[in-house]
C-alpha cells in the first residue's frame, strides 16, 4: 500500500510543514502531539497531568478521525522534559492504555517546541 495522507474531518490542518497523520502498509503514523487545547498553541495550564491528558486527548481525536482507537496503538515514543514528572505522566497515561498497553520508549529531552513539558509520537496498526 503506498503512502497516503488521509483527510481528517473536524481536525484543522497543521500550521507547520508536516502531515498530522500518514498511512502506509497498514500502519498509521501520528506526528508528535502535545498538550494544547484544540485550535490553540501553547500548553494547557495545570502541570504535567493536565498536559498529558490534553496530549492524549489530541491523539484520540486523530485516531478517531481515521477510524481507529487507543486499542490500535502498537508503539509510542514519549518525550519528557523533566524526568521527575515520569510517575505523574504514567498515572494519566495508564487511563488511556489500561490493559495491553503498546510498547513505549520514554526519552528525556532538554526542550520541546513552545515550552511544552511532554510530546508523544504514536504508531497504530489498521
Amino acid at each position: 500500500m503506498p503512502k497516503s495522507v488521509p483527510s481528517l474531518p473536524g481536525i484543522p490542518p497543521s500550521d507547520y510543514p508536516f502531515s498530522q497523520v500518514v498511512e502506509a502498509n497498514g500502519f498509521v503514523f501520528l506526528a508528535g502531539q502535545v498538550g494544547d487545547a484544540p485550535g490553540t498553541h501553547g500548553a494547557v495550564p495545570g502541570g504535567i497531568a493536565a498536559e498529558t491528558r490534553a496530549m492524549l486527548d489530541n491523539v484520540g481525536r486523530l485516531l478517531d478521525a481515521v477510524g481507529l482507537g487507543f486499542g490500535d496503538v502498537v508503539k509510542c515514543t514519549v518525550y519528557l522534559r523533566d524526568f521527575s514528572e515520569f510517575a505523574a505522566m504514567n498515572e494519566v497515561y495508564r487511563e488511556y492504555f489500561p490493559t495491553e498497553p503498546p510498547t513505549r520508549a520514554t526519552v528525556g529531552v532538554t526542550a520541546l517546541a513552545a515550552d511544552y513539558r511532554i510530546e508523544i509520537e504514536v504508531l497504530a496498526a489498521r
